[in-house]
């Protein structure tokens, strides 16, 4: 496997928004830009996201964050991996890491929100015992969503 080093990182690191950039650039060919749910930066509660950044060679490759819904479960949010680094564990290794980051903080389960036309990223999650879920929050009438909860 390949050598991968992840770092918490804050919301304002150069390296978290280039992967956004890149993430939100392949999901705009997917769906329209009402069928993707970023992150506002803007927004003074993104400082309670906690973020993560994988790199090989210190370079870039990879992201995720969770960000508190409620008392008891997370959000899984900007989850992404360069498509040049897919298929080497990096998404496995950001999945864990912050599930692990969850149960540390109290938390006991994480919802996620991807989409239809995403068949690797839906994979990955049932791989790591996701089950589908109703949607929810600001999913509820979007027609290009699909989510998921694991219980921790």
């Amino acid at each position: 496997m390949t050598n991968v080093f992840l770092k918490e990182v804050n919301s304002k690191n150069d390296d978290l928004h280039q992967l956004i950039f890149k993430l939100d650039s392949e999901m705009l060919k997917k769906y329209p830009e009402e069928g993707i749910f970023g992150v506002d930066f803007n927004d003074p509660k993104v400082n309670e996201i906690v973020f993560v950044v994988a790199y090989i060679n210190d370079y870039a490759v990879g992201c995720g964050g969770i960000r508190p819904l409620d008392s008891n479960s997370v959000e899984l949010k900007r989850f992404y991996v360069d498509s040049e680094f897919r298929k080497q564990g990096i998404a496995s290794k950001i999945l864990l890491f912050l599930e692990n980051k969850a149960k540390s903080m109290g938390y006991n389960s994480i919802k996620l929100e991807t989409g239809p036309l995403q068949p690797e990223s839906i994979s990955l999650y049932r791989k790591f015992g996701y089950v589908d879920i109703e949607l929810y929050g600001e999913y509820v009438n979007s027609k290009y969503s699909v989510c998921f909860e694991k219980i921790l």
